[in-house]
């Protein structure tokens, strides 16, 4: 009987390079025929999920709440009276749910504010005789985070974006996450783990016109700060064009895993982080590198074997089918080279003393070493946010933590006779770039006596 998951194993690497190694730019992604198909009935006229992004930011920047009740209506058939969820409704869904659950996600809160409360956010100042010179690291006045809210709730996104910003000292944190059905209910998780951490402001608003309203407020949705949290395509694309009136955590694409394995690992294990990561979405990457074509056989037999099961198994095949697959390496340190290029967003190395290996790894969002510290933990409870970079960014950018949530002031409080000795200097580096101005301010200070 033919399979309908197949798991590739690639043993050419330049094979591989070309197809599920291959990143690409959010510039450059190609858009299913539907998703444009849909837009007719939303817009009367085909046009790129791009132009209808742009299109809701801008009625919702010009018309506030009118428009997000509208688009709440056109793209996910919602008939509100208020876009408010108040505290009671979070605190009875945190009521209701099993008392199981209840300790699941408060556990998970403890160790994720426990986690984050070591990571070091000081402000300093050097004091000189001369002077002084320093920074001041401040909380940002406001966040807005976006929980996803679809097919698959994510109670866990809340708490792993909200409680790096409590614990910089946000004053001011909203929570926009769409209703997972016409009626307005959220998914009770979300608010559960909403009355937990102690959100107090919430709005029943998803996509594109989430993003925009926090982006630029409305009559009920307070403008903020900074923006955090994944989404699908649409809310990626309202974060990028927001950017700059905004501040945003990054572009947080489709969710990746890269498994780095060798004979010491158990395949049923190594499969089952894979399949973790595939049953996310259709776009969803699961790569394991392998110098054992023994061991990549074990993991394929056993990914078909654990997908039969699963509940989302029509995911896990498109996920597979496009976008994952083994790479055969010619040893672990091919494998890590590989790694780094890739920059992905999880590596696991089940791989002997996964400590000695460490050093080998540039480019990640998150390291997980060996078996017992395997990827789901820190998609839940583990304790640093599950919220990591995408797309190769991890070449450039951390997962999310306490320092998105503050900013930097620097601080300059020299005394006179320093603003004499320096002076000097400054104007030379003020008449090299032709700035006049600069220069005779600089001059003024060193013809300055010293009383």
């Amino acid at each position: 009987m033919e399979r309908d998951i197949v798991w590739r194993i690639l043993t050419d690497i330049e094979e591989a390079q070309q197809t599920i190694l291959k990143r690409h730019s959010l510039r450059d992604y190609s858009v299913p025929d539907h998703v444009i198909d849909r837009s007719i009935g939303i817009f009367g006229e085909r046009i790129t999920p791009d132009e209808s992004v742009r299109r809701i930011i801008k009625s919702v920047r010009e018309n506030g709440d009118t428009a997000v009740f509208e688009w709440n209506q056109k793209i996910d058939n919602m008939e509100l009276d208020s876009l408010l969820v108040s505290p009671e409704e979070m605190q009875s869904a945190l009521d209701h749910i099993p008392a199981d659950l209840r300790h699941a996600l408060e556990h998970a809160a403890e160790r994720v504010r426990a986690f984050h409360k070591k990571q070091p956010i000081s402000s300093w100042i050097d004091a000189q005789p001369q002077g002084s010179l320093g920074q001041l690291v401040r909380p940002v006045d406001s966040v807005g985070v976006y929980v996803p809210g679809g097919t698959a709730p994510l109670p866990s996104s809340l708490l792993m974006s909200v409680i790096p910003a409590q614990v910089a000292g946000v004053k001011e944190i909203i929570v926009c996450t769409p209703p997972g059905s016409g009626d307005g209910d959220i998914h009770p998780t979300i608010l559960a783990a909403a009355a937990i951490v102690g959100v107090t402001k919430m709005f029943r608003v998803g996509g594109a016109q989430a993003i925009a309203a926090m982006a630029y407020g409305t009559q009920s949705i307070p403008r903020v700060a900074t923006i955090v949290g994944a989404g699908n395509l649409f809310v990626t694309l309202a974060k990028q064009q927001v950017y700059g009136d905004v501040g945003i955590d990054g572009l947080l694409g489709p969710t990746e895993t890269m498994v780095i394995a060798d004979d010491s690992a158990d395949p049923k294990l190594a499969a089952a982080d894979l399949l973790a990561q595939a049953e996310h979405e259709a776009l969803a990457s699961a790569i394991l590198l392998t110098p054992s074509r023994k061991f990549a056989e074990a993991v394929n037999e056993e990914i078909y074997k654990q997908a039969k099961v699963l509940s989302r198994r029509d995911i896990i095949k498109l996920s597979v089918t496009n976008n994952s697959g083994t790479v055969i390496t010619k040893d672990l340190e091919q494998a890590f080279e590989i790694a780094n290029e890739y920059a992905a967003e999880h590596l696991c190395l089940l791989v002997e003393n996964p400590w000695s290996w460490v050093g080998h790894v540039r480019n990640a969002g998150g390291i997980f070493l060996g078996e017992h510290s395997y990827e789901v933990l820190g998609d839940y409870i583990a304790g640093p946010s599950h919220v990591m970079p995408t797309s190769g960014t991890a070449r450039f950018a951390s997962p999310l933590n306490v320092l998105n949530f503050v900013k930097i002031t620097s601080l300059i409080g020299l005394d006179q006779a320093s603003a004499i000795e320096l002076s000097r200097s400054a104007e030379l580096l003020a008449n090299a770039e032709s700035l006049t101005g600069h220069a005779t301010a600089a001059k003024f200070r060193r013809e300055m006596k010293s009383e």
